[in-house]
């Protein structure tokens, strides 16, 4: 038998055992709570801002949920449910409510991206799906972001679907990108499914497979002559280039780039630029790929390196220096009793919320956690997205969400744009807020 990823089929199996465990005893129980969950980013030494993403993939996702008769048959041979609670799962439809701050935002550390209103039933079990979802999009926009906030001028192309971690996280990486600021994506499923441009050169296998690299450059000109990037450290990066360009020169095309996928790449950009400039290819680019990430970015730009375009990789698609975010999706509000855990390192905020943001001189200056029903000043962050089961938020073009990130990433203070930053920015608690808090950190201590 031929497996494959996973399906729509598999959807309502994105669930951890123990919560359907717990489901079960509160079906027995005849638990009709009303209970709000967060979504919520912790503490993370190397990330000053985060980019909110995967709204709109958690949204189909739950409208997915459905349990089918495959789903049932796998559940009931485990031999732990019950005949009536797997009847309860036949019928499982998200109703409730869902409140998120949309693509293309910045975020931050203890505040609810998603929030979850719904029969506590239905909030536990979307559990793994909420947390599976966001964080990888998170993640990956968040890495995109930070390269394009060093690159300055040059610019940028998703190479790393080869090296993801399964095909659909290499999908939602070079969306991710693309929603970040990158030109495109070398990857064709995220070309058909979301309109990313996508973008190819060679590889070291193409110029293997001919007898020379004048062979290998020729025959790849006459297919694309006006689109010739050549690869060019197969054998040696200088005699590469020099071949190159004399093929451009025999041949009369337009020599688009020239890409260094190995060695010293702050000399032998150099060295290609001035090559270029004397050969009067001086719109030729130079295009770096090969281990590159942000700080590679930042490092060889300052060093005055003549580079165009990178290609960014497995750095990227695995988010190499933060490959999992500390995230988290805690129960806040029990029939609108609030509630908090109070584990080291692990403390939740409390109550159904709300984000007010402000700004000064255009920049965000401070962001408050209020009670979902406060009106406290500064913009509210929290979108209504799902109401009683239904989707009543219109979800925007991708490039619209690009356009909308471009203008958020300017209202960064400047500090949390480093790529290691000193300082975080941390939501304040408005005074109702923090008087729940007070309260429920004397109800622990009491009962301790």
């Amino acid at each position: 038998m031929l497996y494959s990823y996973i399906t729509k089929k598999d959807t309502p199996l994105i669930t951890d055992l123990y919560e359907l465990t717990m489901a079960q005893v509160y079906f027995n129980e005849k638990r009709d709570d009303r209970a709000v969950f967060n979504f919520y980013i912790r503490h993370t030494p190397n990330r000053g801002y985060f980019v909110s993403a995967g709204l709109e993939e958690l949204t189909a996702a739950l409208f997915d949920f459905r349990f089918d008769s495959e789903a049932i048959k796998y559940l009931d041979s485990l031999g732990i449910f019950s005949e009536e609670f797997l009847k309860y799962l036949q019928n499982f439809r998200f109703s409730g409510n869902l409140w998120a701050i949309e693509e293309g935002e910045i975020i931050f550390e203890n505040e609810p991206v998603v929030q979850v209103e719904a029969p506590l039933i239905e909030a536990q079990v979307i559990e793994t799906l909420v947390i599976n979802t966001m964080q990888y999009s998170i993640l990956s926009a968040t890495k995109a972001l930070r390269c394009v906030s060093v690159a300055k001028e040059t610019r940028i192309v998703d190479f790393g679907f080869r090296r993801s971690h399964m095909a659909q996280a290499g999908v939602t990486a070079a969306r991710s990108g693309y929603m970040c600021g990158f030109l495109g994506s070398s990857n064709l499923a995220a070309g058909r499914r979301f309109g990313v441009p996508v973008f190819g050169t060679m590889a070291h296998s193409f110029v293997l497979a001919h007898r020379s690299e004048e062979e290998a450059f020729e025959a790849f000109a006459r297919a694309y002559p006006n689109n010739a990037i050549f690869l060019i450290d197969t054998y040696d990066t200088i005699s590469g280039l020099k071949k190159a360009i004399e093929v451009a020169k025999r041949l009369g095309i337009k020599l688009k780039g020239v890409r260094l996928d190995s060695g010293d790449v702050l000399n032998l950009s150099k060295k290609c630029r001035e090559i270029l400039d004397q050969e009067g290819f001086k719109d030729t680019m130079v295009l770096v790929s090969g281990g590159v990430d942000e700080y590679m970015i930042e490092d060889l730009l300052k060093k005055k390196a003549p580079i165009d375009a990178w290609g960014v990789g497995t750095k990227f698609v695995v988010s190499e220096d933060l490959p999992s975010l500390d995230c988290a999706y805690k129960l806040v509000e029990l029939n609108g009793e609030p509630k908090m855990k109070f584990s080291s390192k692990k403390v939740n905020i409390p109550a159904k919320k709300q984000i007010f943001r402000q700004y000064r001189d255009g920049v965000i200056y401070k962001d408050t956690l209020g009670l979902f029903d406060e009106e406290l000043e500064g913009e509210p962050m929290l979108k209504e997205v799902i109401r009683e089961g239904e989707c009543v938020y219109d979800f925007p073009f991708l490039d619209f969400i690009r356009k909308r990130l471009g203008e958020n990433f300017e209202k960064i203070p400047d500090n949390l744009k480093e790529l290691n930053p000193k300082s975080h920015f941390r939501p304040n608690i408005s005074k109702k807020l923090s008087e729940i808090l007070a309260e429920l950190e004397k109800m622990y201590k009491k009962n301790i």
